[in-house]
């Protein structure tokens, strides 16, 4: 063995190649990774090949630009392709094909059943024609396209069940659900798709003839956590087709809901995306064409009837279409109109309490008035009446009072003062660019505290201004007039004795 020193020596020489190597290396990779980004595609969102919740249904029950058929049920957030319910079969598919030739597609989906296993599966289409029902997962056998099967029944009895398998077709063969396609199978993997505490994702790409199955499990909430499932190259697909989704159950029953479909038209860098002329088909141009020309139709009725309602704004140019599409756009409140209108119905109902608030604390202001002088008026009639050391009780009395009317009086203008503050601050605040919210709650707040004080001081005063020594004595009566003299009575005696006795005696 060579000693340290000696290895040193000899590695001495080669420093300079290891270096060159490693700074090679590096460079290398650089270029890899500047090669690999700057290959990456252009991704371009496709809203007529997707669908996502919420308002998922229009007012008809149905999906735009999508076909639901079988025993599928759209609802406002999700697809529900298949009840868990014996021998279902349902599928969504797009009205129109694609036009573009690479794409990638994310879909969320949730596989849900009261059974530890579950049938029959779901499966993600792009086929050249659309496979409305069929054998095949709920669609139509014999298809030219690719299929991503999420097979829950064993039917092989391999054990290798539920799991993900990628089946091509050129629109001869038949699917072989005896062996779960294993041998057509171009690409699989095997996951759990069922009963997940959070929807399963699926993203599928491709591009320049490779496929990718890329799955999220559902035991995570983060939507960019993906794992590899299959992938399959030199795949030849059509240049057109429809995208689709299709479920079915057997013997066994899940219920399969689609979350989100959400379509990507990748382009290669340096390509140009194929413009809008080329993604409408020529029926489709017509079909628009028509439709415009019966909308300028209606147009032209409207202005004629709003020219025959209106003729004052006739002869002058411009004016008579400007007034028109003027009151249509009335009929319409964008979002920002609306916020706007409803601060100002807010703050002109906050104003209108306060002023009725002001109002009711001038009436109390008066009735505090009108108090006060009652109560001076008559403890001054109650000491000139009784001189004296009565005299003196009621002068610190009538003292003591007047000091709490005044306090009352007091805080009440004070509370008017806040008001008036508060009606100020809302009349800056109705004007566009002013924050006036806050302090006007404020105010709100400090009225409910002085309106509390003012109710303990007059329910106090009331209390102290009774005095305990009286009490309230019943009015006297008046002398009951006599109107029996006595020789009306001897009578009255002397005849109900006669009967008296006649009664006796008649007995």
């Amino acid at each position: 063995c060579a000693s340290p020193r000696s290895l040193a020596k000899m590695a001495a020489p080669l420093a300079p190649l290891v270096l060159l190597f490693a700074l090679g290396c590096a460079a290398l990779s650089a270029a890899q990774a500047t090669e690999g980004a700057a290959a990456a595609p252009h991704r371009r969102f496709e809203y007529k090949y997707s669908f996502k919740g919420p308002h998922l249904v229009q007012a008809d029950g149905t999906v735009p630009f999508w076909v639901h058929t079988g025993n599928a049920i759209p609802s406002a957030d999700q697809i529900r392709i298949t009840t868990s319910l014996k021998s279902q079969k349902g599928s969504v598919w797009t009205k129109n094909k694609s036009i573009f030739e690479y794409w990638e597609v994310e879909v969320t989906f949730r596989v849900t059943g009261r059974g530890r296993i579950g049938a029959d599966g779901l499966a993600i289409w792009f086929t050249e024609e659309q496979g409305l029902e069929g054998p095949v997962f709920g669609a139509a056998d014999k298809w030219n396209g690719v299929g991503i099967f999420f097979d829950s029944f064993d039917n092989d009895g391999k054990k290798n069940n539920p799991g993900v398998i990628v089946v091509g077709n050129n629109g001869k063969l038949l699917y072989d659900h005896q062996n779960d396609g294993s041998t057509q199978a171009l690409a699989s993997c095997q996951r759990d798709f069922r009963n997940k505490p959070y929807p399963v994702r699926v993203k599928i790409t491709y591009y320049q003839k490779t496929l990718t199955v890329l799955i999220n499990n559902g035991f995570t909430p983060d939507k960019d956590d993906y794992e590899f499932c299959a992938k399959v190259e030199d795949m030849v697909l059509p240049s057109q087709g429809y995208f689709g989704i299709s479920a079915a159950t057997g013997g066994l029953a899940d219920d399969h809901d689609v979350l989100s479909f959400l379509t990507f038209q990748l382009t290669e860098p340096g390509k140009e995306a194929p413009t809008l002329d080329a993604e409408i088909p020529q029926k489709d141009k017509e079909k628009y064409q028509e439709e415009f020309e019966h909308f300028q139709q209606e147009l032209d009725k409207k202005k004629e009837e709003f020219q025959r309602e209106h003729p004052d704004v006739q002869g002058q140019p411009g004016k008579t279409s400007c007034a028109f599409f003027l009151a249509a756009d009335d009929v319409f409140e964008t979002v920002s109109d609306r916020e706007l209108r409803q601060i100002f119905e807010g703050q002109n109902r906050i104003h209108l309490e306060i002023k009725q608030l002001n109002r009711q604390l001038d009436m109390i202001l008066d009735e505090q008035r009108k108090y006060v002088s009652a109560v001076t008026e008559e403890i001054a009639k109650r000491g000139a009446a009784f001189p004296g050391q009565q005299g003196q009780v009621s002068q610190q009395e009538i003292e003591t009072v007047v000091k709490t009317q005044e306090e009352v009086i007091r805080q009440v203008k004070e509370i008017r003062n806040s008001v008036t503050d508060a009606l100020r601050s809302i009349s800056g605040a109705q004007h566009p660019g002013s924050a006036g919210v806050y302090e006007t709650t404020q105010h709100f707040n400090d009225i409910k505290e002085h309106l509390h004080v003012v109710k303990r001081d007059i329910e106090h005063l009331v209390q102290r201004n009774t005095p305990s020594s009286e009490k309230q004595k019943c009015p006297e009566l008046s002398p009951f007039p006599s109107c029996l003299s006595t020789m009306h009575f001897f009578i009255v005696v002397a005849v109900q004795t006669v009967l008296f006795i006649g009664y006796v005696m008649y007995r």
